[in-house]
């Protein structure tokens, strides 16, 4: 009776040709190799992600949140002094008035991309990176997850800013367009967003990444017509500025705060430059998924 049992389990027990077997497709107990077990979307990955990227942030949301409000509202009073004296105007409004939304997208930009460029480079440099490979998400999932938190933290620190200048002598934030103010604040914050997930990719200390934020994102920012209309400036840095995608980003959000923009001067222009926007954040989101799906600098 033993020996039959024994012999009863062995026939029963996988052999390794039929494990072989299995795990080349061939077998029904694995999938085949390089085929995904999750169909579709996974929702619970990509929602995991999503809340762990948003609750880093909001432990710390002293220095995340709060902090560049403070830092924008010294901005706006340092300028108003300096440049807002004998009841200046620009636009036809005050000119606490005009400068205060660019303020705002500019403190939304420059946060969606310190948060997006933050979680795969602190992976990189603390060796926790395979927490984000592992788990079964696609390259999409990953880029869409990291990318809406650091949306989430921009919308939080424009509402932040707009409340404390709410509060500021000589502002005034009435709303003129909605659509302009929600779409150019977006398209703002997801291509910072991407850019920070790009340059988290690329770099490998945190030097990297400050090179980037204080050479290339903010002068870009600061110098896109957020104190002022280009038409003040030379022919030649009028070109300049309007190959910066910043400058069509503050400006159309200030069109939606005054009704006035200098992107143009009917409101085709405007609907064409959110359009470009939408296009040039694609082709930029279209680059960041090859590259993190190339596995560049992450994988290596």
């Amino acid at each position: 009776m033993a020996d039959q049992a024994r012999t009863a389990e062995k026939s029963s027990s996988p052999s390794p040709a039929q494990i072989a077997g299995d795990a080349s497709g061939t077998g029904s107990r694995l999938p085949p190799r390089g085929v995904p077990v999750f169909t579709g979307i996974n929702r619970i990955g990509l929602w995991s992600l999503y809340i762990k990227e948003v609750r880093r942030f909001l432990k710390v949301q002293t220095q995340t949140i709060w902090a560049p409000a403070v830092t924008t509202l010294l901005f706006l009073v340092i300028f108003t002094v300096a440049l807002g004296r004998e009841g200046r105007e620009v636009l036809g409004v005050p000119f606490a008035t005009f400068v205060a939304p660019g303020l705002i997208v500019m403190g939304m930009m420059q946060n969606a991309f310190a948060n997006s460029s933050f979680s795969l480079l602190a992976g990189k440099i603390q060796g926790t990176i395979i927490d984000l490979l592992m788990p079964p998400l696609s390259e999409g999932e990953l880029m869409t997850g990291i990318v809406a938190a650091a949306i989430t933290r921009a919308v939080m620190v424009g509402g932040a800013v707009a409340l404390a200048m709410a509060f500021y002598p000589g502002v005034s934030l009435a709303v003129e367009h909605l659509w302009a103010v929600v779409w150019f604040g977006l398209m703002g914050a997801t291509m910072l967003a991407l850019m920070g997930l790009l340059t988290s990719i690329w770099a490998e200390k945190f030097d990297h990444n400050a090179a980037i934020s204080n050479f290339i994102v903010a002068p870009l920012s600061l110098l896109s017509g957020t104190f002022y209309v280009i038409s003040n400036l030379a022919p030649a840095f009028q070109m300049i500025s309007r190959a910066n995608p910043f400058f069509y980003v503050i400006s159309g959000f200030r069109y939606g705060f005054l009704g006035e923009s200098d992107i143009g001067n009917t409101d085709m222009a405007v609907s064409q430059a959110a359009l470009g926007l939408l296009v040039f954040n694609l082709v930029l989101a279209l680059v960041v998924y090859r590259v993190l799906k190339s596995g560049w600098k992450l994988k290596d």
